[in-house]
């Protein structure tokens, strides 16, 4: 570790210069494979470990440098298409990616497939060199920004549901063809997007993993997603946006280099650090010797310090080359259990306040000035977002089905959906 470090300070010490554009400083920086080390060699990284590759990131932000390209194209697609993709995908679609030249969003999840995703009714349908696809996605994190999307669908309804789906890389420029609609969530951001594909075109060259072998591909993709969203795995992001419609490439990237917007980073930003907010905020308001509110702090820092342990562990199988077994569904469990508990002390604390919220940068204003009380609107959004986490990414009941099933070796619920074609079974059964 201490090596690849020094390695690193070094070539920070040769290339980082605040008043370059954000794309020419993450063109150094992705192209050095500095910027996901967690990838192979061959696909712009280091082959080095997820941990190393977080201390990585940590240093770079200490250093004072802007960090990498954010999104899901640096945490799920490129790690998949290194895993999958050949050696001219990984050229075109992972150096655009770990540069910030393309922003990529989710394609899977469907009003009819959620947790079910293996039911999606997305069809793709071979046109010469081109696939057709016609659907509708939901939950599409990052849609509204992204150059390219993670595509699920179903090439072949008369295979079992599982046996004829293809994973595509999905380009979202497509007039007419493919339509976002941001959907506002109750805390009043809108993260997420529903799209509508009509007659939208795929090359084929962007099937990845092969044709109808898609689960396979999806799983690894959920893999890296759940790792990702374990209690304690939040990196440290850039605040500059990648790709092309978000605006921030051309932009200097030393004027980036500012304080994190607590509230803005999703549930793993929003736990980071918040103990110490809830203990200011408690003995601000002096409810810090309340039984209930002391027993929530320590219920809170023995979640955070389990989890904090379950990675040490896993690090330690990952230096034996082993792995934890369903390390990624017990962190993304753990993660719901924190964001439970730090709803429900951060309520407990605020009282009566907790049912005040901002929806709007100018309403949080107003709501810090009422109340003099600047934490409120942080610690009721974080409640409200609390529902979130144990759904995305596979609800809590789908993570312990896999570790049941995959990792107790518990027998699985009978049924016939592995052999009967997807087209006759029942939707939404």
């Amino acid at each position: 570790m201490a090596d690849l470090i020094d390695e690193l300070d070094t070539w920070l010490e040769g290339n980082w210069d605040p008043d370059l554009s954000v794309a020419e400083w993450w063109e150094r920086l992705g192209t050095s494979g500095w910027a996901h080390p967690a990838l192979p060699e061959h696909a712009y990284g280091k082959g080095v470990s997820r941990t190393d590759a977080l201390a990585v990131s940590a240093r770079i932000a200490d250093k004072g440098a802007l960090g990498p390209p954010a999104g899901l194209g640096m945490s799920l697609a490129a790690p998949t298409i290194a895993t999958h993709g050949t050696p001219d995908q990984v050229e075109e679609l992972v150096r655009p990616i770990v540069t910030g030249q393309r922003a990529w969003c989710q394609l899977f999840s469907e009003p009819g497939a959620g947790s079910d995703l293996a039911g999606l009714a997305t069809r793709a349908v071979r046109d010469g060199d081109e696939w057709i696809v016609n659907g509708q996605k939901v939950w599409t994190s990052g849609g509204q920004i992204a150059d390219m999307g993670m595509l699920v669908a179903r090439t072949n309804p008369d295979a079992p549901k599982h046996q004829g789906i293809t994973w595509f890389a999905f380009d979202m420029h497509q007039d007419g063809a493919v339509d976002v609609r941001p959907l506002r969530e109750m805390t009043g951001r809108a993260l997420f997007n529903e799209v509508f594909l009509s007659d939208a075109r795929v090359p084929d060259s962007w099937v990845v993993g092969g044709t109808n072998n898609g689960w396979a591909v999806a799983n690894s993709t959920l893999m890296f997603e759940r790792q990702g969203l374990s209690a304690g795995g939040a990196g440290h992001a850039a605040l500059a946006l990648p790709g092309t419609i978000a605006g921030d490439l051309p932009k200097r990237a030393g004027d980036f280099l500012r304080p994190r917007n607590p509230g803005s980073g999703g549930a793993g930003a929003m736990v980071a650090g918040s103990q110490q907010l809830f203990i200011d905020l408690a003995r601000a308001n002096g409810t810090i010797d309340e039984p209930s509110v002391r027993q929530g702090l320590v219920k809170l820092h023995t979640l955070t310090e389990i989890a904090r342990f379950t990675n040490l562990r896993a690090k330690a199988e990952r230096a034996r080359g082993r792995e934890l077994p369903g390390g990624g569904n017990l962190g993304k469990l753990a993660m719901s259990d924190l964001v439970r508990a730090s709803r429900d002390l951060g309520l407990a604390i605020l009282g009566p306040l907790g049912t005040l919220h901002a929806y709007t940068p100018e309403e949080r204003k107003v709501l810090d000035a009422a109340t003099g009380v600047p934490a409120t609107a942080f610690v009721t959004e974080m409640a409200l977002f609390a529902q979130a986490p144990p759904i995305y990414g596979g609800t809590d009941q789908v993570q312990r089905n896999i570790i049941g099933e995959r990792v107790l070796g518990l027998p699985k619920e009978p049924s016939d959906e592995r052999t009967k074609p997807w087209s006759e079974l029942p939707r939404n059964g």
